[in-house]
């Protein structure tokens, strides 16, 4: 009985998988094409791999505003798609363009007026602080350009996925990396008769791989009709009402993800401050080896989020509890079964692929990769949490749960341990992430009042 209720049958997980593993493939693709931009960037030097790394966060913070914008949209369309709502799925599709190519366009002045600020504002009290400025300041300048063609992928990207269609996206973001791979193997090192361009070049064959992907997306969805696609010229016939419903949950998951943001840039300057270059991009490369794994988190979002969403909008509310409660027992269990043999495959991959990297660097490495192996089923649990609640409408219990513990414990938590301590980065990483255990009783708690059980195609309530 225990089993039937928290695990649920195989036939649920085989549709979940079905789901789920187009994206994780994808994630997959572009986790191996960054381990070997990292490879390849690796034979720079220490410098070179701090400088593009950081720059990277900095990418990643634009990734998870984009993703905020698209998650918030993208309610909506997976419950319009359960109910069969063209119409509707259409106007979320608009929130997500207009309002991604907003914020797109407020990031992208920031990055391109202060990229100096920025880059030393990361690696405050770093030994290396001045040439990895500098090389990553050069490399944000180009690497900006990308910003806006990132956005309507994703936005076309995230919306195939929510009408339970995630190999279109797998395919064109999988033809991006490749190219991504092979512009950086001629422009880094200059092969092929190819100028010698180093990190520079990576920025290049990046800019080139987003364009190609941005054009791919808008030609497919135009030509295939895609349900919820509209054009440029119908794209700001959105209704009003929509907008603010949107708006009022995305302010909620955008002070949920910002303040995640804000509290792991934090822990980043504060980890940053210990040592010199080595340290930087020793970090950074155990977190490339991590989003191998990190691929769960991406299926997990997708499969709450047309199983959930579309058992919601279909006003199957009790099927909804159901798949709930089975996406959570399965997320640990995938996280044990990624995490023990990943353990001894990262004891492996590492020295082999960054062994341009100092014999500091690659330590760091892999200590980070074991820390964030042991703590995979617990994050497995909570992003079903978070998924499960977006799913139904319920934007409030990530709010809570974020920006709580990151505004109390853990960014207050990185600079004591970082100003007050002489904890070395992999340790001081570990003991802030128990902070994570405060926020999985605190999404158990709000997920039992049960606001996330809700059609909101007709505000129809469990």
């Amino acid at each position: 009985m225990y089993f039937k209720k928290y695990l649920g049958p195989l036939s649920f997980y085989r549709e979940a998988l079905a789901i789920a593993l187009p994206v994780m493939m994808q994630l997959f693709i572009m986790s191996m094409v960054s381990l070997i931009d990292n490879f390849m960037v690796a034979g720079l030097g220490d410098a070179s791999m701090g400088a593009v790394n950081i720059t990277n966060h900095l990418i990643f913070v634009f990734i998870v505003i984009i993703n905020t914008v698209c998650q918030a949209g993208g309610i909506y369309i997976a419950q319009y798609n359960g109910a069969g709502d063209e119409d509707g799925m259409k106007h979320a599709y608009r929130f997500k363009v207009i309002f991604s190519v907003f914020v797109t366009l407020l990031y992208f002045v920031l990055c391109r007026t202060i990229p100096n600020s920025i880059i030393s504002m990361m690696t405050t009290g770093n030994a290396a602080q001045e040439e990895i400025t500098a090389i990553g300041s050069e490399y944000l300048l180009l690497i900006s350009w990308t910003f806006f063609p990132m956005a309507i992928s994703t936005a076309i990207g995230t919306s195939y996925r929510e009408i339970a269609l995630p190999k279109i996206p797998l395919v064109i973001s999988a033809a991006a990396t490749v190219i991504n791979t092979i512009g950086n193997w001629i422009l880094i090192y200059g092969n092929l008769g190819a100028p010698r361009l180093e990190v520079t070049g990576a920025a290049y064959a990046t800019i080139i791989a987003r364009i190609f992907e941005f054009i791919t997306f808008i030609l497919y969805a135009a030509r295939t009709k895609a349900p919820f696609y509209v054009g440029l010229t119908r794209l700001f016939h959105i209704h009003k009402r929509l907008i603010r419903e949107i708006l009022n949950k995305s302010g909620m998951i955008f002070a949920s993800e910002l303040s995640w943001i804000i509290s792991e840039t934090i822990m980043v300057a504060m980890y940053n401050r210990r040592g010199g270059a080595e340290v930087v991009a020793g970090m950074a490369a155990g977190w490339t080896i991590a989003n191998l794994f990190f691929l769960i988190f991406g299926g997990i979002w997708t499969a709450a989020g047309i199983l959930v969403g579309g058992a919601l909008g279909a006003g199957k509310l009790e099927e909804a509890r159901h798949r709930a409660e089975w996406l959570k027992g399965g997320s640990v269990v995938a996280g044990f079964i990624l995490a023990l043999p990943g353990s001894v495959l990262s004891a492996l991959v590492t020295p082999l692929v960054f062994s341009n990297l100092s014999v500091a660097a690659r330590a760091t490495s892999l200590g980070l990769v074991m820390v964030i192996l042991v703590y995979l089923p617990l994050w497995g649990l909570l992003n079903v949490q978070f998924a499960v609640s977006r799913a139904g409408g319920d934007t409030a219990l990530g709010m809570y749960a974020d920006v709580s513990v990151n505004t109390l414990l853990f960014a207050p938590g990185a600079i004591i341990l970082s100003y007050y301590t002489s904890i070395p980065p992999v340790q001081m990483f570990a003991l802030l992430k128990l902070t994570d255990f405060v926020k999985y009783f605190i999404c158990r708690h709000f997920l039992k009042k049960e606001r996330w059980v809700k059609n909101l195609t007709t505000n129809e309530t469990g």
